[in-house]
């Protein structure tokens, strides 16, 4: 038995011990977490990103919309229905490829309709043509956007026309134009007849024929998937990107259809964001909105007094100034309607844009003026477009009417459009053979006007235009003849054959322009026995282009310009860049890129006027858009 004094000093040391052994432990826990702390991303800073003042405290402020561009696409294509003016000269790298492809598509199986014709006897025929395929994406596009595409021949092809042909559908890309395992995954098919330039003679083989192996097909492109759209987030934090995601999503509430919320935050460093389908067919506008969005939600009184303040003492600001309006919604109209007869000019048109998007009817007399009187024709076009996207409203009726009689021409066209727009009933409509529309405007100043993008549409201007009288047209190396011998003859006796080998047939035609045109594209049926020619809309535009140049044709004749090569230069980078191959051998390289007719970096004989329309000069040339 141990004695009181012997267990004492051992009680002392194992308590020294036990103490010692604790903050051993304890140091060794700290010491764990202030060496190696776990890695923080909150607050992280992703990039610097600065913003005009006026763009403080809104969705702009905390990062940058990415996706959000136009995308260029391409692909190789089969163009059939040529009438002997195709090719069977391919590339060897392109023809392996449009096997495969035809064959996977089902070419050449009697079970799904193609009865004897295989993938190598369509490309062998002299009545198909191997193209290249390209258009441009609209950004933010939403699946089965419609976009306008061009096609043109393959650089050393016999092909000598592709009028008449039409486009078998084709898969397109983005990024270079490549075959076989470099292509790049689909993001769009096109398909469909192909739009000459109607201002050439249709099956012409003379050298100034200079767009014949070029084309476009008019809402021909169809995107297969939504485009993405991301907005990347400036510092990485949940709270901001939830601060951010229900601005949005309270300003743009999930719709019918939609398939997710308008944002969705997928981190702290980004949102995902989904165009709503009121949006669909203006992607760009909903953007603007979307980045211009307070993330002060409810608070748009004030919110409005800071934007005006910081547009009165800058008033470079106005574009930003606008927008921030118009995504504050129609609560901050009372805070900008003092605004509309401000006397300096750019404060004064940023309050009245604003307030037609936000449909005030005080406005309306303050643009109608504008569109009537301002000095800058700029602001006149876009006061017009401004009246022409407001709701229900006599008054802008009665004031785009009046336009219709201005001497300028582009007041007058800029006013048709937003007629259209706005469904005005004085706008005669009417689909011809469902191959385009035909408009009838009545005015003072008579004039054909054309479509080369989007909807294929014709619109006649004037009362009663008719044909002159007496009349002889011999055009389309005389496939197209038309006689009216004296001006007590009223009957005009039109002579066609839709190739030389055709048998040609004569027929009566009427003398008012907009029954002549709707003759020229009619094709005659049980339905529908009315005679007609079953042309198309470049063919029907090449005749009455014909006419017009002869001076059959008492009104001015204008076209929309084409703006589908423009938009593809310039969202295309240098390495998807297209340029002519040399072909010293009969196979081309692989990896060889085709011209493109019309390219401004390319000395092809085939690229279009850069003064006027497409085509070389003429006596009585039109005026592009």
């Amino acid at each position: 038995m141990m004695t009181r004094t012997l267990r004492t000093p051992l009680l002392l040391i194992a308590m020294a011990a036990a103490i010692l052994l604790m903050t051993g432990c304890q140091d060794l826990f700290l010491e764990r977490a202030t060496k190696q702390p776990k890695p923080s991303r909150i607050g992280k800073t992703n990039f610097n990103h600065e913003v005009d003042p006026i763009l403080r405290g809104t969705v702009a402020s905390e990062g940058v919309l990415t996706g959000f561009q136009p995308t260029v696409v391409r692909g190789y294509g089969l163009v059939v229905g040529l009438k002997g003016t195709g090719s069977r000269l391919v590339p060897a790298n392109v023809r392996a490829m449009m096997l495969a492809e035809m064959s996977r598509r089902g070419v050449g199986d009697s079970s799904i309709g193609w009865g004897h014709l295989s993938p190598e006897g369509m490309i062998d025929s002299l009545d198909t043509a191997v193209v290249v395929v390209e258009g441009v994406i609209p950004p933010g596009a939403t699946k089965g956007s419609t976009f306008d595409v061009r096609v043109f021949v393959l650089p050393g092809s016999s092909t000598t026309s592709l009028e008449s042909g039409r486009l078998y559908t084709t898969d397109l890309r983005p990024g270079a134009l490549a075959s076989g395992s470099k292509q790049a995954f689909p993001l769009a098919t096109a398909s469909g007849p192909i739009f000459i330039n109607p201002f050439i003679r249709p099956g012409s083989t003379q050298s100034d024929a200079v767009n014949r192996l070029s084309g476009r097909i008019l809402q021909g492109g169809k995107t297969k998937e939504d485009m993405p759209v991301k907005l990347r987030l400036a510092t990485t934090s949940h709270a901001r990107a939830m601060t951010v995601q229900q601005a949005i999503n309270s300003n743009f509430p999930r719709e019918p259809g939609q398939s997710d919320d308008t944002a969705r935050g997928e981190s702290g460093d980004s949102l995902v964001i989904t165009i709503p389908p009121s949006h669909a067919e203006e992607t760009e506008r909903f953007m603007q909105l979307l980045r211009h969005t307070s993330l002060m939600v409810g608070q748009v009184d004030a919110t409005s007094q800071v934007v005006r303040r910081g547009l009165l003492a800058n008033p470079v600001n106005a574009p930003s100034a606008r927008w921030r309006w118009c995504a504050l919604g129609p609560k901050a109209v009372p805070m900008i309607q003092d605004l509309y007869d401000h006397p300096e000019e750019s404060p004064r048109f940023a309050a009245l844009s604003a307030g037609a998007h936000l449909d005030d009817a005080l406005v309306v007399p303050h643009l109608l003026d504008l569109a009537e009187k301002s000095s800058s024709k700029k602001r006149r076009l876009l006061a017009i477009q401004h009246l022409g996207r407001m709701g229900v409203n006599p008054r802008i009726d009665i004031g785009l009417r009046r336009l219709l009689e201005d001497e300028d021409v582009d007041i007058r066209l800029a006013t048709f459009e937003s007629m259209l727009e706005r469904r005005d009933p004085i706008i005669q409509e009417a689909t011809v053979d469902g191959k385009f529309l035909l408009n009838q405007i009545a005015c003072s100043y008579p004039m054909i006007y054309i479509s080369q993008t989007g909807q294929p549409r014709i619109a006649v201007f004037g009362s009663a235009v008719e044909l002159a009288n007496p009349l002889t047209l011999n055009t389309w190396e005389g496939r197209l003849l038309m006689k009216r011998d004296s001006e007590e003859d009223d009957k005009l006796q039109v002579f066609y054959r839709p190739d030389t080998s055709s048998r040609a047939t004569i027929i009566l035609a009427p003398e008012e322009l907009p029954d002549f045109i709707t003759f020229l594209a009619h094709q005659t049926s049980v339905d529908d026995p009315s005679p007609g020619l079953d042309l198309g809309y470049g063919e029907t535009i090449s005749a009455i282009h014909e006419l017009w140049r002869s001076g059959y044709v008492p009104a001015d004749f204008k076209a929309e310009q084409d703006r589908v090569l423009a938009m593809i230069i310039a969202n295309e980078t240098d390495d998807e860049r297209i340029s002519r191959p040399e072909f010293d051998s009969p196979d081309p390289p692989a990896d060889y890129q085709p011209t493109r007719p019309g390219d401004p970096n390319a000395t092809d004989l085939s690229r279009p006027s850069r003064t006027g329309l497409e085509g070389q000069g003429i006596p009585r040339d039109t005026v592009p858009r």
